[in-house]
């Protein structure tokens, strides 16, 4: 046997073990209940969807000038102006007056 023939043989066997896995993994998603049911329900966990969009924004941390998601940074109300943060730590060292500013810079 050649090794072309060898190799076109293993790529074979590799595509029908790839499409059994996917349609193993389908058939017990759609008997298990809570089961992902395709891009749709990934797409509303995400929120994405189409009646809750969520818009996905980055703020800039002005300690550390580290991005971070607006919905996962720690928020800090000072007169009009909010700042956020990446972690407590850097809105405490904000707090303390330390002037080492990396966003400033």
């Amino acid at each position: 046997m050649s090794f072309l023939s060898r190799m076109v043989r293993f790529l074979f066997w590799v595509l029908v073990l790839s499409w059994s896995v996917s349609l193993l993994r389908r058939l017990i998603a759609w008997i298990l209940p809570g089961g992902t049911s395709g891009p749709a329900q990934a797409a509303d966990v995400a929120g994405n969807s189409e009646t809750g969009a969520v818009a996905r924004r980055l703020v800039r941390d002005p300690v550390c000038g580290v991005h971070v998601a607006e919905v996962m940074a720690i928020p800090l109300r000072e007169g009009a102006e909010t700042l956020h943060f990446c972690s407590i730590a850097c809105r405490d060292q904000y707090l303390s007056g330390s002037k080492k500013l990396a966003a400033n810079g």
